[in-house]
């Protein structure tokens, strides 16, 4: 394939999972208890405050696996035996009944193998908690920055693999769903896994309905993860679905360095990622640069070069010049297909000249 953009083209929307949020306010101090129960009974379960403090055992300080803007994450043993991911409000949090409602209506109307699943909720007089099917590798973050000394390296086709899983996840919530959802918070610590390493996208407290019609966007108060941030939404408050675009391509090179989106423990001008990576991505014969030294060089130096320019497109400056994400699938897709061979594959990394990219139309990057 001489160039992995030429035949990406527009796609026609499915519309095989609606999302009707009519009977379900999203204003916080409007949302009543039997309004947004009204929308979930019939796809996850209610369990009451007691059970599941018996099955997280008092919500024991051992039991904890996160904690975030929500609250806190425990691993849990239901009485049926499933063992599950119980998150529960931190009820003078920055994140309140808004996000928990949002989280609630998303993932118990949209289906997907790469989202993850919503066994039940409790709402319980002031108790707020959700309970996910529970992820045994963790996060993506313990994986690539938090790697406890047992853990090893995650390798090249791993590292592909969990992009195109999360690329799916993401093109379900922007092309499937109907109307449209912008994740807006899409970070390696959302980015869950299982023991295969199959990715699931998790946190949708922050997770807008997307325009529609004549929409280019929704206006909205900016929020996110610094970092994973897209400019163009920092500075207007204008949120599209290539904000979400942008917010991946930061996912991406953190798989391609290894790096942090935004490290304060590194000097000042290698704190901010992409900061850093710039240089790097406005020069092909620099891309051997940003691998991550961890990988040893164990990675093919064709699809290493077209993971670069993928990242590189979802993080141009300006949003019209972002791929949509149901293209940046069908590339990683065609990445996907060259694993790296330990014993034939080669450790050197191709020159500009000898990548089938090389006639590729890309505009400069701006950043």
């Amino acid at each position: 394939m001489g160039c992995l953009f030429s035949y990406l083209q527009p796609r026609r929307r499915e519309t095989s999972s609606r999302i009707d949020d009519s009977r379900c306010s999203h204003n916080a101090e409007s949302s009543k208890k039997h309004s947004w129960e009204a929308c979930v009974t019939c796809c996850a379960v209610s369990f009451t405050f007691k059970e599941l403090a018996t099955a997280t055992q008092n919500f024991k300080v051992s039991n904890l696996i996160g904690e975030g803007g929500f609250g806190k994450v425990y691993r849990g043993k239901l009485e049926s035996g499933q063992i599950v991911a119980v998150k529960q409000l931190n009820l003078e949090g920055l994140q309140g009944a808004k996000e928990f409602l949002t989280e609630v209506l998303i993932l118990s109307t949209l289906k997907h193998s790469n989202l993850v699943n919503l066994v039940g909720y409790c709402t319980e007089g002031d108790q707020r908690l959700l309970v996910y099917e529970f992820m045994p590798k963790g996060s993506l973050v313990d994986h690539l920055f938090r790697r406890a000394p047992d853990i090893p390296h995650i390798e090249w086709n791993t590292r592909v693999k969990i992009a195109l899983g999360a690329a799916h996840g993401l093109a379900y919530l922007h092309d499937v769903a109907n109307p449209p959802v912008i994740y807006r918070d899409m970070k390696a610590a959302n980015v869950l896994l299982d023991n295969d390493f199959n990715p699931k996208l998790s946190d949708f407290g922050l997770a807008k309905i997307g325009p529609v019609g004549d929409n280019t966007h929704v206006s909205t108060r900016v929020m996110g993860t610094y970092g994973y941030c897209a400019p163009d939404y920092a500075m207007s408050g204008k949120l599209t679905i290539k904000s979400d675009t942008y917010s991946f391509g930061v996912l991406l090179l953190e798989l391609i360095t290894g790096r942090k989106a935004f490290d304060t423990s590194k000097a000042g001008g290698e704190q901010n990622l992409v900061t850093w990576a710039k240089p790097f991505l406005m020069d092909r014969r620099q891309f051997r640069k940003l691998a991550d030294p961890s990988l040893q060089g164990c990675y093919p130096a064709k699809a290493f070069h077209q993971l670069v320019v993928i990242a590189s497109m979802c993080l141009q400056e300006q949003p019209h010049f972002r791929p949509i994400i149901a293209d940046v699938v069908v590339a990683l897709s065609h990445v996907a297909s060259q694993p790296y061979l330990p014993e034939g594959g080669s450790r050197i990394f191709c020159s500009p000249s000898s990548s089938p990219l090389r006639d590729a139309r890309i505009p400069p990057a701006k950043f």
